[in-house]
């Protein structure tokens, strides 16, 4: 097959108008069945075929969507990392147990953002350099397709991006301008909204952005609606469907995140956090802030977070900021605290500490002892000497309490 670049721009001339015919060009350029799909995997358009094809086209084409497990085991055997690194064609071999035969694959992206994929169904042809070559090419066509009829057709990249800061710091109140604008962006505000802010400790490079971003896109059980990096913060507005699962859902998704960039990327110390989830877009930034607290506390004192990912999640800690200022305005001291620490510097134990792990595990005696290794009897007596040193009533909830908050303040502090 003679191709060259002439014969591309002639025969794909027509991509971005006509996008019915936007795989039966590339098809027949290339003498093989083309599936063209957005980066969620969802099928943008295809090319006939003969009868020699694969289940896994089969089921695409029925479906609109490539099969889970065939997605599956793209990422198992490393091939879908390299579609998300590279600007480059990527070859894959046949994979007998999911029904896929030969295949040639390329990503469409704008800078760092996938747009979407094509997929060339080879069977037993091998492409020449020349033909590799020319497929890079023919994604640039695609592209100008998926940058005209994108989801949210931005108009200007700098004005949506201006929106979502906005949005993120409170500064529209008005409902008629933030409708206004939401429509001007394409930009979907119905339902309930959270935002999710995945916080990396190493610095964000490229590589980074290509997963983040294609991670975003590729998710079913919430929907992304627009998404930015911030430093080593990426963040995104999430809506979420009006069921009760959503919350188990949210989870999911950061849970789901925050795994599969840190295996792919062998990437340590990623965390995740979500604010609360609201209908009016007005309280779209209060949601930010509160994704943030939940990121600063995971970091500050992990050990008492216990995997909470969800702003409505942290109980009492929701307010600790807010206490440990008005004690400071105060010069407020607590003498429980006091006392027990008084006393371990003294005799070197650790009342203080035994406390504090027995009020974190509710105040169960054997929960306590099982993370200190100690035995129950020796945790009570360490708990009979507590009442004795500080003068605490152990069985009073307002003095638990308190100095359990107390507790919790100091170890921020400490850190």
């Amino acid at each position: 097959m003679n191709l060259n670049i002439d014969i591309l721009h002639k025969r794909l001339n027509d991509i971005v108008t006509s996008p019915n015919q936007l795989a039966d060009n590339i098809a027949d350029l290339f003498e093989c069945p083309i599936t063209i799909e957005d980066s969620n995997h969802h099928v943008i358009s295809y090319s006939q075929h003969k009868d020699d094809i694969d289940q896994v086209r089969i089921s695409t084409i029925i479906n609109r969507k490539v099969p889970d497990k065939v997605i599956n085991a793209f990422w198992k055997k490393g091939y879908m990392p390299k579609l998300i690194d590279s600007d480059d064609p990527v070859v894959i071999p046949e994979i007998q147990e999911v029904g896929l035969g030969n295949r040639i694959a390329i990503s469409v992206r704008k800078q760092n953002e996938i747009l979407g994929f094509i997929w060339a169904h080879t069977s037993d042809k091998t492409f020449t350099e020349a033909e590799i070559s020319l497929f890079k090419e023919a994604a640039t066509y695609v592209k100008k397709y998926f940058l005209k009829n994108r989801q949210h057709n931005r108009k200007s990249e700098e004005g949506y991006r201006d929106f979502f800061w906005q949005l993120l710091r409170g500064d529209l109140q008005n409902t008629d301008d933030i409708n206004r604008q939401a429509k001007q962006y394409n930009i979907q505000l119905q339902d309930d909204k959270t935002i999710v802010v995945i916080r990396f400790s190493d610095e964000v490079n490229e590589q980074m952005e290509k997963h983040a971003y294609y991670l975003s896109e590729s998710q079913v059980k919430v929907n992304v609606i627009t998404r930015l990096f911030d430093d080593n913060d990426f963040i995104m507005l999430v809506g979420l469907p009006t069921q009760s699962d959503s919350k188990q859902s949210l989870y999911e998704f950061i849970q789901q995140f925050i795994h599969r960039i840190g295996e792919q990327l062998n990437l340590n110390n990623v965390l995740g956090a979500g604010g609360l989830r609201y209908e009016q877009p007005q309280l779209i930034g209060q949601s930010y802030q509160q994704a943030k607290n939940v990121l600063k506390l995971q970091q500050l004192i992990p050990e008492r977070i216990n995997d909470i990912l969800l702003y409505e999640d942290l109980g009492v800690l929701q307010f600790i900021d807010m206490l440990a200022e008005t004690r400071k305005d105060e010069h407020y001291y607590n003498p429980y605290m006091e006392r027990l620490r008084s006393y371990d510097n003294r005799h070197q134990t650790s009342l203080l500490e035994t406390l504090d792990i027995y009020l974190q595990c509710d105040s169960n005696v054997y929960r306590a002892a099982k993370k200190l290794f100690v035995h129950p009897n020796t945790m009570n007596y360490r708990l009979k000497r507590i009442k004795e040193v500080s003068g605490i009533d152990l069985k009073n909830a307002n003095q638990k309490t308190n100095i359990y908050l107390d507790l919790l303040i100091d170890s921020i502090q400490k850190t």
